[in-house]
């Protein structure tokens, strides 16, 4: 799909901590295969392209995954420091990657100026860099652009994250807050989902990000998708892969760290 167009209130979170502080913006780039295999699986049954929006997408690398994979994806940045120094995957999708503050007004439409409506909206380590008072607008986007069948994913820290002397984690709180403030704010986690996915997310407690822990939302509980059945093998790979006997044996043939 070309010709993607973003309608921002803002372009930049210019107030935002992490684009005054340029720090995992400038860094990261996360990706996970067996995610995406995961994700597919939820939605096998649909026979429409899947939509995917990547909320907080630093080096776009999940997303354009998704784009190899044959899915519709967009990231969202609140930084401008990626696309200034085209960083990552800002060279070679850049007509999909965007800047723009999510805790304000934000609209995605397509080539015929059709609002778009997502499958699956993830931010990975987002939410917690977000002020208490801006959660309210921040989903208000969300909802505005999930489709009533689909799911919304997120991981976040639940520690602070001091960079330089400045915390750039503005809302630091556990997983028992979080679940009440989701479901205040409109949204219903299903937990059936955490076995599934067994920590095998584009980053969390085996991948990068030890201090996390992750939420699957969705709009209408009702009209959610179902759990996919695991096989053995699927249920043993889950375990192993990125596992820390899985690290060091890769550390040991590879000498790669991760």
């Amino acid at each position: 799909m070309n010709n993607i167009n973003l309608t921002a209130e803002r372009e930049v979170a210019y107030e935002s901590l992490d684009h005054l502080n340029p720090w995992g913006t400038k860094r990261d780039n996360s990706r996970n295969s067996i995610f995406n295999r995961k994700v597919y699986k939820i939605f096998n049954e649909s026979n429409v392209t899947l939509k995917v929006l990547d909320l907080g997408c630093s080096g776009g690398g999940f997303v354009k995954n998704c784009i190899d994979d044959g899915c519709v994806a967009i990231g969202l940045e609140g930084s401008d420091f990626s696309k200034k120094h085209k960083r990552a995957e800002w060279r070679s999708i850049p007509e999909n990657l965007f800047t723009c503050d999510i805790t304000r007004t934000f609209q995605l439409s397509d080539e015929t100026g059709k609002e778009m409506i997502f499958d699956l909206i993830t931010s990975w380590e987002v939410l917690e860099h977000i002020e208490e008072k801006d959660l309210k607008p921040l989903f208000e986007n969300i909802q505005k652009h999930l489709s009533h069948k689909g799911l919304c994913i997120v991981s976040i820290c639940y520690v602070d994250d001091i960079i330089n002397g400045v915390n750039l984690h503005r809302t630091v709180k556990p997983k028992s807050w979080w679940l009440e403030k989701v479901k205040e704010l409109g949204m219903y986690h299903l937990p059936q989902f955490e076995t599934y996915f067994s920590e095998q997310y584009i980053r969390g407690r085996k991948y990068n990000a030890p201090n996390t822990f992750h939420l699957i939302l969705t709009t209408d509980p009702l009209h959610a998708p179902s759990v996919p059945n695991k096989g053995f093998k699927e249920r043993l790979l889950d375990k192993w892969l990125g596992s820390k006997c899985q690290k060091l044996l890769k550390l040991i043939v590879t000498g790669e760290h991760n």
